[in-house]
């Protein structure tokens, strides 16, 4: 300019789209977790293929556990061999000398947990997706 002063234009801020949050079927999340329990696979990294946060899958891994999610049987899966013995009286913790709340399914070093109320064909569902 011919007086030495300078104007200078600012561009308006653009707004930043908002992302549509996606919603995930439970058969895609069961499938993903599923993939997190194979064997050298990380949730970060399965995060990262799907684009997931890997709170979100560690979110469904605990629904996993609790037996809200049921995992699919995965191609290759050894099968477990099954001894059926007869129901012995609940085990007493103890220091609090209360019957055990839970139920454990123990596969390598995956262990499910579950509420002892739990419906048996619920069981049944989690035992066959193992």
């Amino acid at each position: 300019m011919e007086d030495g002063m300078e104007v200078f234009l600012h561009e308006r801020p653009r707004k930043r789209k908002r992302r549509k949050q996606r919603t995930w079927p439970m058969e895609a999340k069961a499938r993903i977790v599923a993939q997190t329990l194979v064997e050298g696979a990380t949730v970060s990294a399965v995060g990262n293929f799907y684009g997931i946060s890997p709170n979100r899958i560690s979110e469904w891994r605990r629904w996993a556990r609790e037996g809200k999610l049921v995992l699919p049987n995965l191609a290759g899966a050894d099968f477990v061999p099954v001894a059926v013995d007869v129901p012995k009286p609940p085990a007493v913790t103890p220091a609090t000398n209360q019957p055990s709340s839970v139920i454990e399914i123990a596969k390598g070093n995956v262990t499910i947990r579950l509420p002892l109320d739990i419906a048996a064909a619920r069981v049944a569902e989690i035992v066959s997706a193992l």
